[in-house]
């Protein structure tokens, strides 16, 4: 069955500053599963958790592939990612 949502690769940050990256089909439910403790083992033991970026993709495979990219960026190049999307969403 072919999903109607489109994919989409997140990143919250959770407590203590850290981040985690992630990407799904159904971005509202994803992150509502973390925030409840169902999303991952780290965002579990990281609460609360808030989203702060998110892009869309035209593919899982896409989705995937800037998961990657997003999980090889330093904490700093996370941040400004964060800021940009924080400015451009303004």
């Amino acid at each position: 069955m072919e999903n109607t949502l489109p994919a989409c690769c997140y990143l919250l940050r959770c407590a203590g500053g850290s981040f985690y990256c992630g990407w799904t089909f159904d971005l509202e439910k994803r992150v509502t599963d973390h925030q409840n403790g169902k999303g991952s083992r780290y965002t579990r033991s990281h609460l609360p958790v808030e989203l702060v970026y998110y892009e869309t993709c035209p593919d899982r495979a896409s989705a995937m592939r800037r998961e990657r990219e997003i999980k090889k960026m330093s904490h700093a190049q996370k941040e400004l990612l964060v800021e940009g999307f924080k400015n451009h969403d303004a």
